[in-house]
């Protein structure tokens, strides 16, 4: 879920924005339980544009013969993309159900620069991953789960040396994309088999909505990476925390205030009942530092007022402002995923229009919590 200015250190971790460093695997059961929420009546089961150009390799699963690198025609368009509820989406995947049209892309390049400022572009061991040390080794990059692109576009800039591949379930549309780059159309809920042993570096940010199965993906990244690789990785807990860091439960058989975490709980729900594992954030740190491939684990929380209610700080403020304009555009997104779970139009206006003015004008003390991880893979 969640928009950006670069900071003069934007390939580190950025400055300090209410980030803790550990978290308590006790604890990390307990939120995740009381994030559950039960079926509610209200849901039935969930029913099954620009002209520029790109270049991309379909998915190695495609059952036609393809050639090494496409241009984005109007035909390959209609393939990969439907449009529901008023919004362009992806043609492949029923888990996951934000759009991915134009409006969406433009969400994501804002959020991308909001994310920068906050925490910077790269962890501080990008640098050293990339270094071309290794006689006849080109550096590769794979980021899961593109999105506008903004990340992976940056690492085929920054290193131009470097191979870079974006895979998404839509192909990458910008027309401004690095020639060490690729776009690669594949759903990676069907493995990462045919990249095991290719990657210095794996980037995902906000895909767990679209995962069936996270920790089953952090397996098939350690297999993916080559020894000393990194992983990095951001995740959304489709949870509103109260200014005391605590998570406001709020149940879906009722309609009413606190607007936003209302909204957001019905979000959790029609993203869970479609197959997306929604608790993944809070599980990253225990099922990275557990597994055996890696070492070197750094985890952070951010936490990222709703709105401009923090006065205390004008960072702050101006990081609520860009936050309150991206969730008042994911508010959007969401339709398509509440109203194809069951929820009546008229009920998902009401939801929406009422977290809208609760954002711009009651101006409640909430946060919204990224839970960030970067590791390293042990060389042998």
């Amino acid at each position: 879920m969640l928009t950006h200015l670069a900071p003069s250190n934007s390939h580190l971790y950025g400055p300090p924005f209410d980030s803790n460093s550990s978290m308590d695997s006790s604890s990390d059961t307990e939120d995740s339980d009381s994030c559950s929420t039960s079926s509610s009546s209200i849901f039935s089961p969930p029913s099954s544009a620009s002209t520029s150009k790109t270049s991309y390799v379909p998915s190695a699963r495609s059952a036609s013969p393809v050639p090494s690198v496409w241009s984005l025609t109007s035909s390959m368009r209609a393939q990969a993309f439907k449009h529901e509820y008023g919004r362009g989406l992806n043609n492949y995947s029923e888990v996951y159900r934000l759009p991915a049209d134009d409006e969406e892309l433009d969400r994501l390049d804002a959020q991308h620069n909001m994310f920068m400022e906050v925490m910077g572009k790269y962890p501080p061991c990008m640098e050293e991953v990339m270094t071309d040390d290794i006689p006849g080794e080109t550096k590769a990059v794979l980021d899961l789960g593109c999105g506008s692109g903004r990340w992976i576009m940056d690492v085929a800039r920054d290193f131009p040396y470097c191979s870079a591949v974006a895979v998404d379930l839509v192909p990458m549309q910008s027309i401004y994309m690095p020639p060490n780059l690729r776009s690669e159309v594949d759903d990676i809920n069907l493995g990462l088999e045919h990249f095991y042993g290719d990657f210095n570096v794996v980037h995902a940010r906000l895909i767990s909505s679209g995962v069936k199965d996270y920790e089953g993906l952090i397996n098939h990244i350690s297999m993916v990476l080559r020894p000393a690789g990194l992983i990095d990785i951001m995740e959304f807990d489709f949870c509103i925390y109260d200014e005391n860091h605590q998570r406001i439960e709020v149940e879906t058989s009722k309609i009413a205030e606190p607007w936003l975490p209302r909204w957001m709980a019905f979000a959790n729900l029609a993203a869970r009942n479609r197959g997306g594992d929604v608790d993944a954030a809070t599980h990253l740190e225990t099922w990275v530092t557990n597994h055996a491939a890696f070492e070197n684990v750094i985890y952070e929380d951010f936490w990222l007022p709703t709105c401009d209610w923090r006065s205390d700080s004008e960072f702050m403020m101006r990081m609520g402002i860009s936050m309150r304009d991206d969730i008042l555009a994911f508010l959007k997104s969401g339709r398509p995923l509440l109203l194809s779970s069951g929820l009546p139009e008229d009920l998902v206006n009401e939801l929406e229009a009422n977290a809208a003015r609760e954002l711009q004008f009651t101006k409640a003390r909430h946060y919204v919590r990224l839970q960030c991880l970067h590791a390293r893979k042990r060389r042998n």
